[in-house]
């Protein structure tokens, strides 16, 4: 009988997974599922270019996925059972029960309202494609000079700000941050953002907390009433809620736990990548919901399952960063570049430069996404039989100390 291997989720991480798994694994030996909600590939890093008026190109995963041996799954997952090794999905109107002996959770995440009252009435939100074409046809129909309010001082939050206020010179664009502007970059870091937020006419709200999202403003802690035609909400992401409905250990986040090779340190057959896997990175510091951790997270992944299968030695390849990389509008960008662990250090790109290499940087992701199987050597092994006799490729996880 065939491995059946199961991916849930088709991001950057799920589809990466998935066509890694197709690559490294004999056709005869294994079939892979991928499940998707959406029929094409949702570009997330560049949803606040689409909120601005920008069309992207569309990726089918039906073209994506053609002659690879990928079973494509269009379908919503709504439970998990990971005692009975079970997937429910349903699509059209019709619940089905999968079954799986490996599953891959790439399920991701959505935005997270942080329990502020009045934002899920009032904010919009840029963590899905649609949520970010809700926000452009609410944008479009703004007047000039009317103000739009963008919460959260991380990533997402900045390069929406100024990607509005590029795109709409005359509305009147404010960022409210808990902290500093841009506090966790470098000296020089923080002066380039500066400059392009004076350059635009950002006004920033600095150390200031959103306490309620109303029609027309927010409030902060301090009794402010922040104008607002329009709120983003940008205040981070939460991961989707069913693992937290299953018996996999998961930690206070939501988030599965899982070893170096991306294995639930409860579960066996599963394997958690991207924003769902709560994975220990550089000095054990857990790994951060973003691109950069999530792809290389999913080469791990599916190394070391087809590692598992073919009884073969595990890939020890430890996860770092390098860099955050952000887009301030079209023509400008910042490079911050980090320690292993994700610590700012002196050295940034700034300006065009930073902005076309950020550019390189979204492109290179997206074609790993649409070409699954391409760019790597030629490995499909056969899966060898499960037996008694212990292998190291077959070692139970161990708890990150």
């Amino acid at each position: 009988m065939q491995h059946r291997i199961i991916v849930l989720g088709a991001g950057y991480t799920g589809a990466v997974a998935a066509g890694r798994l197709a690559r490294r694994l004999h056709r005869d030996d294994v079939a892979i599922t991928l499940v998707t909600a959406e029929p094409d590939f949702v570009e997330r890093v560049r949803m606040h270019q689409l909120a601005t008026g920008q069309d992207l190109k569309a990726r089918t995963f039906a073209e994506m996925f053609a002659d690879t041996g990928v079973e494509l799954r269009l379908a919503r997952v709504t439970a998990v059972d990971a005692d009975r090794r079970t997937v429910t999905v349903t699509a059209d109107g019709t619940t089905e029960e999968l079954a799986y002996d490996t599953l891959v959770y790439a399920l991701g995440s959505g935005w997270n309202d942080q329990g502020v009252p009045g934002t899920a009435e009032h904010a919009h939100q840029i963590a899905s494609r649609a949520g970010a074409l809700r926000l452009r046809a609410r944008l479009a129909a703004l007047e000039a000079g009317q103000p739009v309010v963008v919460v959260g001082g991380g990533l997402t939050g900045l390069e929406a700000a100024t990607e509005i206020a590029e795109a709409r010179p005359d509305l009147t664009v404010s960022l409210v941050a808990r902290g500093a502007l841009g506090d966790w970059l470098s000296y020089r870091g923080r002066a380039q953002l500066r400059k392009v937020f004076g350059r635009l006419g950002i006004t920033a709200h600095e150390h200031t907390t959103v306490t309620a999202v109303e029609a027309g403003r927010v409030r902060t802690a301090d009794g402010t009433a922040v104008p607002a035609a329009v709120t983003v909400w940008t205040t981070g992401f939460a991961v989707h809620p069913i693992a937290r409905a299953t018996t996999l250990e998961v930690g206070d986040t939501g988030q599965i736990v899982v070893d170096a090779t991306m294995r639930s340190l409860s579960h066996q057959d599963v394997y958690a990548i991207g924003d769902a896997a709560l994975a220990p990175g550089p000095d054990d510091k857990p790994l951060r919901m973003s691109c950069a951790s999530g792809l290389p997270a999913a080469w791990q992944a599916a190394d070391a399952i087809a590692a598992r299968l073919t009884r073969r030695k595990l890939p020890k390849t430890p996860i770092r960063y390098f860099n955050q990389c952000l887009s301030l509008g079209r023509r400008q960008g910042l490079i911050q570049y980090v320690t292993a662990d994700d610590r700012s250090v002196n050295a940034v790109l700034a300006g065009r430069l930073a902005a076309g290499y950020k550019e390189l940087v979204c492109k290179g992701a997206a074609w790993a996404v649409a070409n699954p199987t391409l760019g790597l050597p030629s490995r499909r092994r056969r899966v060898v039989p499960e037996t008694t006799e212990p292998h190291p490729a077959v070692e139970a996880p161990v708890r990150p100390v």
